[in-house]
């Protein structure tokens, strides 16, 4: 049984896929946070700005493989094949190949949000990694890398040498959050291997 918070239609708002329209599977849990705030000061990724706890969320609950397939059939609700984002917290935890397999025999194109640090050893159509600081990344290639800037010890020179189409550094939304969109916009036009990622949702209020 897969446990997930929970399950909307919505807009694309950051990267190479901004604009697209996505089914958002979002599993509860995640290895680098326990997602309550009394651990926050001390978890690794100290500043995501996501709930993934529990499964109380708009569709979220307990399903089975074909169960969970049935449930975002119903939200997709168009003739158009469809796409599916996995996000969490860390999807990596939960999602496998037996999950993959059946959204992609029904015609779904498959994407994975993931913090990489657990490797991903069967087939996703769009891979997105996010590292963090002061994890040990193992996906070192994929579709997109998208990275919150800024963090402390992640080598942004090094990173570019992985292998990945697209490479993002996406402003930290935090109190400090002009200054990180400054400093992000400084440090692509320096170093243009680098594109910027807005998360567009939240400018245009997108849920």
């Amino acid at each position: 049984m897969y446990s997930v918070k929970e399950i909307y239609k919505t807009i694309q708002g950051e990267g190479a896929q901004s604009g697209r329209t996505a089914v958002f599977v979002r599993f509860t849990g995640c290895n680098l946070w326990s997602g309550k705030e009394k651990h926050r000061a001390n978890a690794i990724c100290n500043f995501c700005d996501t709930d993934f706890v529990g499964t109380d969320g708009e569709n979220g609950g307990k399903y089975s493989a074909e169960e969970l397939l049935e449930v975002i059939k119903t939200i997709w609700d168009s003739k158009v094949d469809g796409y599916i984002v996995f996000t969490g917290g860390e999807p990596m935890l939960q999602l496998d190949k037996d999950l993959i397999e059946i959204c992609r025999a029904s015609n779904f194109e498959t994407a994975i949000e993931t913090n990489g640090t657990i490797e991903i050893d069967f087939a996703i159509d769009w891979i997105c990694v996010s590292p963090k600081s002061g994890s040990v990344l193992k996906v070192f290639k994929g579709n997109e890398l998208k990275v919150v800037f800024p963090q402390e010890e992640l080598k942004l020179d090094q990173l570019q040498n992985l292998i990945f189409d697209h490479y993002f550094l996406q402003p930290m939304d935090s109190e400090k959050s002009e200054q990180n969109t400054l400093d992000t916009i400084n440090y692509c036009k320096s170093n243009p291997k680098w594109k910027l990622s807005l998360q567009q949702h939240k400018l245009l209020g997108i849920p």
